[in-house]
């Protein structure tokens, strides 16, 4: 007997891929039911791409070989105890106390391998246990990682540009190592002053140091640039080293010089003479003149360059009044001057210095990381803390580097909101890499974490982490995108 059938009845199974098109307009109102689900949840769904980073790296080993640990051992071991507080302040929290947020997290919880992690009080009892050794330490792990970094990244920088600056951390408190000093925005409130340099061309931290609230003194400021070299990646043969007038002295001169550092250093102090007949104009519709001269102010062992800039002041409207004239020359304009040891015309050496300016957007994004928190009220502490939340500022750069090697070349530009990321700040890209939802789920006896169809950057998540997949396959993938050697062989 035949059966006939007046329609297909079969049904439609439905896509497991990402569809653009795929969501059914849902309907939310005040009525709309809810319950509870079994699975585990998170809203930090970037954070595996994050672990796989740090595998991909051998970040474990680079710890245990560079870090030097404190007497007291912990129960989860030094390397999981930092890794936590590093994965608080990449997720955002910049206080200790903050864990109470993130204790059930299935990301963080499955990565430690924990139910949920410890109290906040016990992240707290190492940080207070930490110590200046540890914060010396720790850049040596930062300048272990940015080698391995930018040989995955194949950077191949062989003149970089240093920019150097202080800033200040106001204090609430009786903080050690607070003193008053320049502080515009709370003027006659004690402070801290540190020190960071960032490297111009991947936008970087590349050395710093937390300071008692004083100005920099000479010795301090040449101890400070001796100790670049040794944070330098092995491929960098040339450093312009760019730093304001608080550097400028005869011990960081010398120091940059025996270095080998080309330098543009803000005046401070120094009256250098200059030629009024070598002032030049290169520019016909701008009222700005150059010049040059070799001047030794008194204390400096060699005389140097030093290049102004003038600027002629606004004129003030003529009246009938009678107005007194300028007594000198020089009271017309508003001068700029530079030591260097640049060759070249003079307005080309201080429009590369006027490129320093950058520093302050980078520093002002490293205060807004955590750099502003002071936990502790013990310099010991603070001086530690100060290392962690600048090796999780570089983190975050690194991340975003990987992520946008992971889009060049394969797509088109305008096809991937990874492309350009490297020019984000911290907290746009952790709306593109780091809080996206995620479901972590058992099957088969294993565990998985599954991101939504809906969600636009899913499929850039995925691309992102079949990338790192793909480079931890191979055994030290560093060594095989780069052809330069680097100066830690772990």
């Amino acid at each position: 007997m035949v059966k006939r059938r007046k329609k297909i009845s079969s049904k439609n199974r439905s896509r497991k891929g990402f569809c653009n098109n795929g969501t059914k307009a849902r309907k939310i109102n005040a009525s709309t039911p809810y319950e509870t689900c079994t699975e585990q949840l998170s809203p930090f769904g970037g954070l595996l791409a994050l672990i796989k980073f740090f595998d991909l790296v051998n970040f474990h080993k680079i710890f245990n070989f560079a870090y030097q640990p404190t007497s007291r051992e912990p129960k989860l071991g030094h390397y999981s105890m930092m890794v936590g507080i590093l994965m608080l302040l990449f997720i955002g929290f910049n206080r200790i106390w903050h864990f109470v947020y993130i204790r059930l997290d299935a990301m963080l919880c499955g990565f430690f391998n924990l139910s949920r992690l410890p109290a906040a009080s016990t992240f707290w009892r190492y940080v207070d246990n930490l110590g200046i050794n540890q914060g010396k330490s720790l850049l040596k792990v930062i300048s272990i990682l940015r080698e391995r970094v930018w040989q995955l990244c194949n950077f191949q920088y062989a003149q970089i540009r240093i920019n150097i600056d202080t800033t200040v951390k106001t204090v609430y408190g009786n903080q050690q190592g607070a003193r008053k000093g320049h502080n515009t925005q709370h003027r006659g409130k004690e402070g801290l002053r540190p020190i960071l340099c960032f490297i111009q061309e991947t936008r970087e931290y590349l050395l710093g140091k937390l300071r008692k609230g004083t100005t920099v003194e000479g010795k301090e400021a040449a101890d400070f640039i001796a100790g670049i070299s040794a944070q330098l990646p092995g491929c960098v043969q040339d450093v312009l080293l760019r730093a304001d007038g608080e550097f400028l002295c005869w011990q960081s001169v010398k120091a940059s010089i025996e270095a080998g550092f080309k330098f543009i250093i803000a005046n401070r102090g120094c009256t250098p003479i200059f030629d009024p007949d070598n002032w030049y104009q290169p520019f016909k519709r701008k009222a700005i003149e150059y010049n040059s001269c070799f001047y030794q102010p008194i204390g400096w062992q060699l005389p140097c360059r030093f290049v102004a800039m003038r600027i002629l002041k606004e004129l003030k409207e003529p009246s009938d009044q009678p107005q007194q004239c300028v007594l000198f020359e020089d009271d017309k304009y508003t001068y700029r001057i530079f030591c260097t040891n640049l060759a070249g015309p003079a307005h080309q050496v201080i429009a590369e210095y006027d490129k320093r300016a950058d520093v302050e957007n980078l520093i002002g994004e490293a205060k807004r990381e955590g750099l502003d928190m002071i936990p502790s009220a013990k310099f010991k502490n603070n001086y530690a803390f100060f290392q962690i939340v600048m090796l999780a500022y570089n983190i975050w750069r690194y991340m975003k580097m990987i992520a946008e090697k992971s889009v060049s070349g394969n797509r088109p530009a305008a096809d991937s909101i990874l492309t350009g990321i490297m020019t984000n700040t911290v907290r746009i890209a952790r709306l593109k890499l780091l809080f996206i939802a995620a479901k972590v789920v058992n099957h088969s006896g294993r565990d998985k974490v599954k991101y939504s169809i809906h969600d636009s950057r899913t499929p850039e998540m995925l691309h992102l982490l079949q990338f790192l997949d793909k480079a931890r396959c191979s055994p030290r993938p560093w060594h095989k995108q780069s052809n330069w050697a680097p100066r830690f062989a772990i």
